[in-house]
């Protein structure tokens, strides 16, 4: 059968690439057309524009790209058209991908499934009109996000699992039988965008700074960026940076400054202690905004499948180095990180041991049959 999928950044590229996989798995005929990155490229099928292209974060950003982005918004629309797939397969990336859901809705009879649903329970709770008009079958990988469908919109959902905790699972069970090594290491996860980087990664450096005598700092190269941007914040700082090896670090680090996003997710799911950083242009605006628009209590994934605060979470006005320096001090050793440890139990308990890719592939294959 014919999959058209949709991917918009680094995260969505890996997801989706497992997705593929499964379906791969129990159809024996796939044939995939896709918007995503190297990594669906790398399960096969025609790779239509890499989400280098695609990923824009910001309001101001995104207004300088705008005929970009519509650009590619039409040629994708035609492309699925031309093509037409069995179904169209969305992940994440919901500014774009519920246009394009509109756009088949309207124009076409293909059935639209999305894997990883848009975070509306977030903001822009509007959207379930979108959905409901637009989208055939929504998975989900957030256990709470069923409640917030089902109950709040009585739109109904399926809960799948979660890939991340599946692929730090997955990759726990490759190491050598000795299994994880803890080393001295303080990881940085700075974001994989470079405004998230510019914007966090300066602060990172300075909340860190003199802990040099008792641990290694390595910095986690987003995909997608190059190199050599990193230049600019790590010349002459000795600190380290690895690319493509995420995993191996979280896998061998003491504890972690981290964005908000799926890292802190990947971070608890390591069991590696963490204090949660997010420094936003115009903090007392963002302050503003987030308190009036934004619908949740917590920011960070850990926070919200706990419902309670497990990692302490740095924004707006309170981000500062010092800050940051301090929660990072008390979750190095003693009480503190014991706790955030035990929470960590919770979460992983919460999201389950189902493999969501494959969950997701079976139900897709056999709604297109059906």
């Amino acid at each position: 059968m014919k999959y058209y999928l949709i991917a918009g950044e680094a995260s969505g590229d890996l997801h989706a690439s497992h997705l593929m996989r499964s379906l791969k798995e129990i159809d024996a005929k796939t044939d995939f057309r896709f918007f995503g990155g190297d990594l669906m490229a790398s399960v096969g099928g025609t790779l239509v524009k890499h989400y280098r292209d695609l990923a824009y974060m910001g309001f101001i950003p995104v207004l300088l790209h705008l005929p970009t982005i519509l650009r590619n918004m039409k040629m994708c629309k035609r492309d699925i058209e031309t093509w037409r797939p069995d179904c169209v397969i969305l992940v994440d990336y919901p500014g774009f991908n519920l246009d394009i859901a509109k756009y088949v809705k309207s124009h076409t009879n293909i059935p639209v499934y999305y894997y990883i649903s848009p975070k509306i329970w977030a903001w822009k709770e509007y959207r379930i009109k979108n959905i409901r008009r637009d989208v055939d079958e929504l998975f989900s990988i957030l256990p709470f996000e069923v409640d917030f469908f089902e109950k709040k919109h009585h739109y109904p959902i399926h809960y799948v699992g979660n890939p991340t905790a599946d692929e730090v699972r997955e990759f726990l069970s490759s190491l050598p039988p000795a299994g994880r090594k803890e080393e001295k290491i303080i990881a940085l996860l700075a974001g994989s965008r470079k405004q998230e980087i510019k914007d966090n990664l300066p602060t990172m450096l300075a909340a860190v700074k003199g802990l040099e005598r008792d641990y290694r700092m390595v910095v986690a190269g987003a995909p997608g960026i190059d190199p050599t941007y990193y230049d600019q914040f790590l010349r002459g700082s000795g600190v380290e940076i690895v690319f493509n090896a995420t995993y191996s670090l979280l896998s061998q680090a003491h504890a972690a400054l981290v964005t908000s996003g799926t890292a802190t997710l990947e971070t608890a799911c390591f069991n590696v202690p963490q204090v949660v950083c997010y420094k936003l242009p115009l903090p007392k605006i963002a302050s503003y905004v987030r308190k009036r628009l934004i619908k949740v209590k917590y920011v960070s994934l850990v926070n919200l499948i706990a419902d309670r605060e497990v990692v302490t979470e740095i924004l707006d006005k309170n981000y500062s180095a010092a800050y940051i320096r301090q929660e990072l001090e008390r979750i190095l050793a003693g009480p503190d990180r014991q706790l955030m440890l035990d929470g960590y139990a919770e979460v992983r308990r919460r999201l389950g041991d189902q493999k969501a890719p494959d969950n997701a592939a079976k139900m897709i294959y056999t709604l297109i049959n059906n």
